[in-house]
This record gives C-alpha cells, sequence and structure tokens, in this order.
C-alpha cells in the first residue's frame, strides 16, 4: 500500500490555517505544527521541523500580517515573511520536498490600473509587501521551479481570526447602536477572498502538483467600502445584524495609516483558475457562506 503524502502545515490557528484543517481532501497526512513547536522568526528552528518531519508538502499559511505595524517592525516582519519561507525552501531542497507559500498581492504598488499577472515585476510599497516579496525571492532561489507554488492572494478573511470582515460587523452593530455612520475607505480596489475558497485552491495546487506562480482570489472587485456595504447588507439580511450603519466613502488620504497601500491590486487569475479546474465565486457570494458560518459570539 502506497504511503500517504505528508502534508506539514504552518500557521494552523490562523484564519486560513482554521479553514484548511476543517475540510483536507481525503488520503493525506497532515502535521499542523501548533505555535509552541515553531519560532517562525528562527530559521534554523524552521530548517529543523523541515528535516524532522520530511514532508512531501509544506503548506506555509503563516505570515506576520500586521500591515501598519510592520512599518515599526521590519526585523521581525522580514525573519517571519522572508526568512523563514526561504529557511523551509532550503531545507526542502535537501530532502526533497515540495512547498507552497501563500504570498500577498502587497508585492504590487497598484500603480497600473490592470490586474496584475503572475510573472509581473514586485513594487511593494510598504514594509510588509517588501518582506512578502523577498520570502517569494528566497524560495524561487532556494528551490528548483517544480519544487515550489507561490500563490498571491488579496484581502483574506474569513468566520475567525482578526479580519476585516469580523472588524466591519462589530463596528456595524456599534455605529447601528449609536446612530453613527462608519467611514470606510473607497479609493482602494481590490478583492475580498474568503478563506475557504482560497482553502480548497490549496488543496488542489497540492492535488494536482501545481507549480510556479500562481495567483488565487475570489472573483468581481469590490473597494473596501463596497465590501463594508456589502457585509452590513448580507448580515441583516441573514440575521447576523439587527440593523447596519450608514456607509461613508472616505478617501486614503482622509484616513491617514503608518504603511501605504496599492490604490489597485487585483490579481488576474485566469491562468490559476484554469490549471486547478475550479470556477471561482464572486465575492459577494462567498461572503454570505462565511456570515452562514460565524460562530454563535459574532
Amino acid at each position: 500500500m502506497t504511503a500517504p503524502m505528508r502534508v506539514l502545515i504552518t500557521g494552523c490557528h490562523g484564519q486560513l490555517g482554521q479553514a484548511l484543517l476543517a475540510a483536507p481532501p481525503d488520503g493525506l497526512e497532515l502535521i499542523p505544527l501548533k505555535r509552541e513547536s515553531l519560532d517562525l522568526a528562527d530559521a534554523s528552528s524552521c530548517r529543523q521541523v523541515v528535516r524532522e518531519h520530511r514532508p512531501h508538502w509544506l503548506l506555509n499559511a503563516a505570515a506576520y500580517t500586521a500591515v501598519d505595524r510592520a512599518e515599526s517592525e521590519p526585523d521581525l516582519a522580514l525573519r517571519v515573511n522572508g526568512e523563514a519561507p526561504g529557511a523551509f525552501a532550503e531545507a526542502l531542497a535537501e530532502t526533497g520536498g515540495k512547498l507552497l507559500q501563500i504570498s500577498t498581492d502587497f508585492v504590487f504598488n497598484g500603480q497600473q490600473g490592470s490586474p496584475y499577472q503572475p510573472h509581473q515585476a514586485r513594487y511593494p510599497l510598504g514594509v510588509y509587501g517588501a518582506t512578502k516579496a523577498e520570502g517569494e525571492r528566497r524560495v524561487m532561489e532556494a528551490l528548483p521551479p517544480e519544487h515550489f507554488c507561490l500563490l498571491r492572494t488579496s484581502w483574506v478573511y474569513g468566520p475567525v481570526g482578526q479580519n476585516f470582515c469580523l472588524t466591519m460587523l462589530r463596528l456595524h452593530r456599534q455605529k447601528a447602536a449609536a446612530g453613527d455612520s462608519l467611514g470606510v475607505i473607497a479609493d482602494q480596489v481590490g478583492c475580498p477572498t474568503a478563506t475557504h475558497t482560497l482553502a480548497s485552491a490549496c488543496w488542489r495546487v497540492i492535488q494536482r502538483n501545481i507549480h510556479g506562480l500562481h495567483h488565487w482570489s475570489d472573483a468581481g472587485a469590490a473597494s473596501w467600502y463596497d465590501f463594508a456595504v456589502a457585509i452590513g447588507e448580507l448580515a441583516v439580511a441573514r440575521g447576523v445584524l439587527a440593523t447596519a450603519a450608514q456607509v461613508r466613502p472616505i478617501r486614503t488620504e482622509d484616513y491617514p495609516t503608518p504603511a501605504r497601500r496599492p490604490s489597485y491590486s487585483l490579481l488576474d487569475c485566469r491562468s490559476t483558475r484554469e490549471a486547478l479546474g475550479l470556477t471561482p465565486l464572486h465575492w459577494r457570494e462567498a461572503l454570505l457562506q462565511v456570515l452562514a458560518h460565524l460562530p454563535a459570539s459574532s
């Protein structure tokens, strides 16, 4: 009998990690790493865990994702987002394993005004994007092309963890109760991506042995304002909220943040969808599904 494929998963307590563990394909031996068993800021620890488990695939769903805080913690962000993927890749080159590295639309500067192709040059605007781009570079240097998949995604959210959707649900509830409106940026455009659809894409990468640079998001486009309005509308329709707050569109310059963000970061996912054989959900439909699976306390 053939031994099952071993898949080592980092970030299993995060929002994507939980979605991955909720619906894995049959026939895999999953090795979810707990926080206490791996220090992502320690490259030697990252190498050691690969040598110890010798996975067929390592699915790196862990990252330093605090975009604004990264501006004041660049060294930590680099260790987690840049050095850790490189260390995983170096060890996998020794053991013969493969790496699925999750990356981000923030490796682009958002200035071209049309969806980004997977092989376009990276021009990150801030520390977070720069450290994720560095992680990509190190993976590509350490592993042969057939031994890695870099899967960029955008605006990830789900029913657990810390994300824009859950924050907006809380603010809708608070602002509506106080009779206040909610100001949300309307001049940054991308695409929300639900964790359960991203998890499906990740598992399909492994099942089909997809390699190279790829993009995955849900279908459609939205500004943060559009997303916030839809969260309120659909949450009321599903009974998650009694009332939604009025949402006001504001400009990026009206809400200054430590980190610069791309104004347009849509990803061209056509080639990836074809390679994976997956039909994408429109982001509003995916949002409905997320709202249907919120924990009772949300």
